[in-house]
């Protein structure tokens, strides 16, 4: 597998910033906005939190909130105490957040158990390629291929990261497959070779902003609503069949994606870091697909059949919210519209 290395390799120095937390965002509703507001100072008694029952799942407001909540769990954010993490009343506001969303999910995916069906469909390359990379390959701009970049920073700044969390929650040669994965994930032990490193290159390269979400601002809620499944299938024990799902899709479909997005960014002339990021998924993903397909989920379904279902659940989230998140970038596009919500700064 890419990435990884014999033992007593000398790792050669690579010094960098320290990650520092982002500050809180601009609010975008309701929801975000009192989280915002709250968020400020430290947790008291008689903090109260307003409902979402009647917000959009998919909308920014929701979607903002949620992933500030989840963003705790991580990072956190400048000048929020770390208590809140674990604050009752905030995660009870979290849970209302997750549920419409959840329920959406699950009422506009079509469900089943048929694992290996749902495998097959995603191994079928479609004869003419239809998605971001083929239209910036044949029609992008490079406004167009930078706004893409942003996008993916809120996703592959936390690359590896919330699948972490299902390790515990597995056994056996799934666990033990998962985090063979997961270590090619975090570089085989280099951190410069670490997807999130080699990401904030690729960004570098591209005259952009390497903070860590430093883009937050900009991103709307198509691309949160993908990295907040990516957070809620990781935080919950119940979902972890759908985190392996959602996981195992990624990696199926990210070699043959990957290698479309070289050809496109070879027709720019791209910098080679930005090429780089993605010559590194066309190999080593390749390799993870056959490991999560056969040593991860065959061998968590033999000892849990009763997560197929979970695991179907995973994989289909995973497309409906990619294909969403497409579908905004290219109707924006097409329509010669920015597809972030603001236009981007100068770094």
């Amino acid at each position: 597998m890419s990435g990884t290395q014999q033992a007593g390799h000398p790792r050669p120095p690579h010094p960098e910033a320290p990650v520092l937390s982002a500050p809180l965002p601009d609010s975008r509703g309701e929801l975000s906005g009192a989280l915002v507001d709250i968020l400020q100072a430290a947790p008291s008694a008689g903090q109260r939190f307003p409902e979402a029952e009647q917000a959009d799942p998919c909308g920014d407001d929701l979607q903002l909130a949620l992933h500030i909540c989840y963003e705790l769990h991580y990072h956190g954010f400048a000048g929020v105490v770390p208590g809140w993490e674990w604050e009752p009343e905030l995660l009870r506001f979290r849970a209302n957040l997750e549920r419409p969303f959840l329920d959406m999910l699950r009422r506009d995916v079509k469900g089943g158990n048929d694992v290996a069906d749902e495998f097959a469909q995603l191994l079928l390359e479609p004869v003419d390629a239809s998605g971001i990379a083929a239209y910036i390959q044949k029609h992008g701009q490079r406004r167009q291929l930078r706004e893409y970049f942003v996008h993916r920073s809120i996703y592959h700044h936390k690359e590896g990261d919330p699948h972490a969390w299902v390790i515990p929650r597995l056994f056996g040669q799934e666990k033990a497959s998962l985090v063979a994965v997961e270590f090619d994930e975090f570089g085989g032990g280099r951190g410069e070779r670490m997807h999130a490193r080699l990401y904030a290159d690729l960004l570098t390269a591209a005259d952009l902003h390497d903070g860590y979400l430093h883009y937050l601002n900009v991103v709307p809620a198509p691309m949160l609503s993908v990295v907040n499944t990516m957070s809620m299938f990781g935080l919950h024990c119940a979902l972890r069949g759908a985190l392996v799902g959602h996981f195992a899709a990624i990696e199926i479909t990210s070699s043959p994606s990957a290698r479309r997005m070289v050809a496109a960014l070879e027709s720019f002339d791209a910098a080679p870091e930005c090429v780089r990021f993605y010559t590194e998924h066309v190999e080593a993903d390749a390799v993870h697909e056959q490991v999560m397909r056969h040593d991860v989920v065959d061998n968590l379904l033999t000892r849990e059949p009763d997560l197929a279902e979970s695991v179907v659940f995973g994989i289909q989230a995973t497309n409906l919210l990619e294909d969403r998140f497409a579908d905004h970038v290219l109707s924006s596009w097409q329509a010669e519209h920015s597809s972030l919500r603001n236009d981007l700064d100068p770094t």
